[in-house]
């Protein structure tokens, strides 16, 4: 098994202003830093690469991010980015001081993609992968989006692609330190990327699981 490995960007302390420190001078407050810390050290399955990329700035006090690719025989199959967002005084919106926020996205079949209960599926996925993780959440949102390509002209030639992308955020619940299970959370969102990537179940107890088949072309690395 891997470790989601990578390092925090900018500042000495790993907690400067890439990470939502919208104030300055001042390091990020404990809960924040032991969640963050939770994901650096997560173990996950050796097909999904994550590394820490810049988070964005303006959506809370603090803030971090994470990439993670689904790679199979050096082949991009699906690829992803979940932000942990934190708010200490808390946010009315989320009812709680930590907030994730995902996007995943993965290449299909035609055919896959027309089928009217994809996006239901979809997110079944992502609220079924929490919860075959014993995790629960408050105000869960998104949108499940299908888009298609055709070409014409000089790039007739190429099939048509189409594309799957989820969007998605909740509240993790905290722990009585205040702190969600953040580690717990990540393997439960690289799940679903491995769904939507079309590997097959990491374990016998994950037999019962529908993945999507794998794109006709995955991206060579």
């Amino acid at each position: 098994m891997a470790a989601a490995q990578g390092r925090l960007s900018d500042g000495a302390d790993g907690m400067g202003d890439t990470e939502g420190d919208r104030n300055g001078g001042g390091t990020a407050p404990l809960p924040f830093r032991t969640a963050v810390d939770a994901l650096r050290s997560a173990r996950l399955r050796p097909q999904i690469e994550v590394e820490a990329t810049r988070a964005p700035q303006r959506l809370a006090s603090f803030a971090y991010a994470l990439e993670a690719t689904v790679v199979d025989d050096d082949q991009d199959l699906a690829d992803g980015r979940l932000v942990l967002l934190h708010e200490p005084d808390g946010h009315d919106a989320w009812r709680g001081t930590f907030r994730l926020v995902t996007l995943v996205r993965a290449e299909l079949e035609p055919e896959m993609a027309a089928d009217p209960l994809l996006p239901d599926v979809c997110w079944a996925w992502l609220t079924g992968a929490l919860q075959a993780r014993g995790l629960s959440c408050g105000e869960p949102s998104g949108t499940v989006t299908r888009a298609s390509s055709h070409y014409f002209g000089g790039l007739a030639e190429r099939p048509a692609a189409s594309q799957i992308e989820i969007r998605a955020s909740w509240t993790p619940r905290e722990g009585r330190n205040g702190v969600p299970d953040t580690a717990a959370h990540l393997a439960a969102w690289c799940d679903l990327l491995a769904q939507v990537a079309g590997l097959p179940p990491a374990g016998p107890g994950d037999a019962s699981i529908v993945t999507l088949p794998q794109r006709r072309d995955p991206q060579a690395r």
